[in-house]
């Protein structure tokens, strides 16, 4: 199936590594150009390079109200356009609700939430028909996950905003779609997974609850993500949409 894909123009931030790179470099195999973005420049750099001459790399933090104009100008002066944005941020610092501390709270709120809200609106007002963002969200949009409070507490906004914008920005033909990751096998997830303290039990558990019994892949996250972005999904939008082997039953 050819996703139409092909030469199209995506800005995928916080895609050094993790579900942000398995997008881009799903968008990239099926002839996107990509700007990618993450906060250390080496390791964005390094990313780009592994893409390949379809990819250029830009250091930039979600949190400077700045990265969102300089991202898209770098898609118009690197590619010749801008046809979408994938919108993927680190997560907050894990805590639970007693003792995350209000400095915490605020970073995250810079960066998770504010950061993907200036993105989003730059880039509605620079799409035109046939554009599309999306934003990688969290499970914790529909359950909350124990030790992440303060994830807990944005993603759900995130999401209420997504939709909010997905039916402002519709009549002119622009989508607007969220993506909910499960268990996907990266960095975070290990990180999370040995909050317990015993991370091959965690795992192990996790896996037992879901129905095709593994983690995810970024690449497998990828690609659906490629779909979703792509011409070939123009009819979806203002949806959240699950990735993660059938975990959130009922959704």
């Amino acid at each position: 199936m050819d996703l139409g894909l092909k030469d199209r123009v995506y800005v995928v931030t916080g895609a050094s590594r993790g579900i942000g790179h398995g997008v881009a470099k799903a968008l990239v195999a099926e002839g996107a150009k990509v700007v990618v973005s993450a906060r250390d420049e080496k390791a964005v750099t390094d990313a780009a390079t592994e893409l390949g001459p379809s990819a250029v790399g830009v250091a930039a933090d979600n949190a400077d109200p700045a990265a969102p104009e300089a991202l898209i100008a770098t898609a118009r002066s690197q590619f010749g356009g801008f046809d979408g944005v994938l919108i993927s941020v680190g997560g907050p610092a894990p805590g639970y609700a007693a003792d995350t501390t209000d400095e915490q709270w605020q970073a995250a709120f810079d960066s998770v939430f504010m950061g993907a809200v200036r993105m989003a609106r730059a880039a509605a007002a620079t799409l035109t028909e046939g554009g599309v963002i999306g934003f990688v969200l969290s499970s914790s949009v529909y359950e909350p996950i124990a030790g992440l409070t303060i994830s807990n507490g944005l993603r759900p906004g995130l999401a209420g905003f997504a939709k909010s914008l997905a039916n402002e920005v519709g009549p002119s033909g622009i989508r607007v779609v969220g993506l909910v990751p499960g268990r996907i096998d990266t960095d975070r997830l290990r990180e999370i997974d040995a909050l317990s303290g015993d991370p091959a039990a965690a795992r192990a558990a996790a896996e037992s609850r879901i129905p095709l019994r593994r983690y995810g892949t970024p690449e497998e996250f990828g690609r659906t993500a490629a779909f979703v972005l792509s011409p070939a999904a123009s009819y979806l939008t203002g949806v959240m949409l699950p990735v993660d082997g059938g975990a959130l039953h009922g959704f």
